[in-house]
């Protein structure tokens, strides 16, 4: 199965994507069963709402994995306290929706009214292509794929003028993120939120940088697209070039408004300092120095990590900081939902999630509580600073 092949099934069709959470595969022990689709995404399943009072189902073939088959089934729960869409009869032996599976991403293709095409991305690698190949953010899953639209006139007209005003064909990813901080803040006058809910306000960041970019890609690139290329080699050339440049903005996008977080909340704070054997851990509270300085107490020192997803790469934090190998080892992350497997590992290791507070809830219910949001670390290291 070939990412790319994957997304080209998505460009031109109704198609949907988001990460399995903890009530998709089982893991909360409630009594639903099958992938929950948010009422954002109903015309996925069907061609008008749902009515409360009322269920309503039909059933539809899906192909998994350009593999197998399952007569699988839509369904609307309206009934009682219910008001939710779901997809559930995948057979008994369907084997994606298991606790093991909690993160994956899951992808569902439109293909004709009564035939869909299902995917499931379960590496990180995989995962991490197919949304830089598509150009969104984990905060735009689990809704519709598509390149939305800016959100205001407001918004359009500020991004334009930006992109009007640059001297070079793409500015640094710290640019592009201060510009996007920049634009949000004084779009939509919610600089407060900085402080009051920071978890809110990193999606916010996030998403609005996202639009940023795709913008100045359509301004650079949109032409070329257009016109066609004279060899698959000038293709392949451009292709590459744009897919390149997504992942290593991507890659930056979440420590540089963890940054501007952490400033605004006036934390003391080094990023990317250096601790044994050329190891950078992504934050350190409050200094390298006071990492360093054997006589300065441990309790008071703290160290972050900071990546988009983490379904295979969070061991990297294990060694990062080898004077906190004994303490807690932060994790940030805008991952929605990780096996329950997984989170026993960390816990065993004494890795410690820090995810916006909205994603808690796709978490495995009995490891929830053990999730910090942002907030509560901000919190956190402000009291250890004190």
């Amino acid at each position: 199965m070939n990412v790319y092949e994957i997304a080209r099934e998505v460009t031109n069709r109704l198609s949907f994507c988001k990460f399995l959470s903890a009530n998709d595969t089982g893991l909360t022990g409630g009594h639903q069963a099958g992938i929950f689709i948010p009422k954002n995404s109903y015309s996925l399943l069907f061609s008008e709402p749902g009515e409360r009072g009322n269920n309503k189902d039909r059933y539809v073939q899906i192909q998994w994995q350009n593999s197998f088959e399952t007569s699988s089934r839509f369904i609307y729960y309206g009934q009682g306290t219910r008001d939710e869409y779901r997809i559930t009869r995948f057979g008994r032996d369907f084997p994606y929706l298991k606790p093991d599976h909690t993160g994956s991403l899951f992808i569902l293709i439109k293909i004709s009214n009564d035939y869909y095409k299902g995917f499931i991305l379960d590496t990180e690698d995989e995962i991490e292509e197919f949304l830089a190949i598509l150009g969104i953010t984990p905060v735009e899953t689990n809704q519709l794929i598509q390149v939305p639209s800016l959100d205001s006139d407001i918004e359009s007209k500020k991004i334009n003028s930006f992109i009007d005003n640059l001297t070079v064909d793409f500015p640094t990813t710290n640019e592009m993120a201060e510009e996007a901080r920049r634009i949000q803040n004084s779009v939509y006058n919610h600089e407060d939120l900085i402080i009051r809910n920071p978890d809110k306000k990193l999606l916010d960041w996030t998403a609005l940088e996202y639009r940023l970019f795709r913008t100045i890609e359509q301004r650079r690139y949109g032409n070329s697209v257009l016109q066609g290329f004279q060899n698959i080699d000038d293709f392949v050339t451009l292709a590459n070039e744009v897919l390149n440049r997504r992942k290593s903005r991507a890659g930056k996008s979440l420590e540089n408004h963890l940054e501007e977080l952490f400033k605004k909340n006036s934390l003391i704070f080094q990023t990317q300092p250096v601790t044994e054997e050329n190891k950078k851990p992504d934050f350190i509270f409050p200094s390298a120095e006071a990492y360093h300085n054997l006589n300065f107490s441990i309790d008071k020192i703290a160290s972050l990590a900071a990546k988009t997803t983490c379904k295979d790469r969070w061991r990297q934090v294990l060694n990062e900081a080898n004077r906190l190998r004994d303490k807690p080892k932060y994790l940030c992350t805008l991952q929605q939902g990780i096996s329950l497997a997984q989170l026993n590992e960390m816990e065993a290791e004494k890795v410690v999630l820090v995810v916006p507070k909205a994603y808690i809830k796709t978490y495995p219910v009995e490891k929830q509580p053990n999730i910090w949001s942002i907030q509560k670390f901000i919190q956190f290291i402000q009291e250890i600073e004190k």
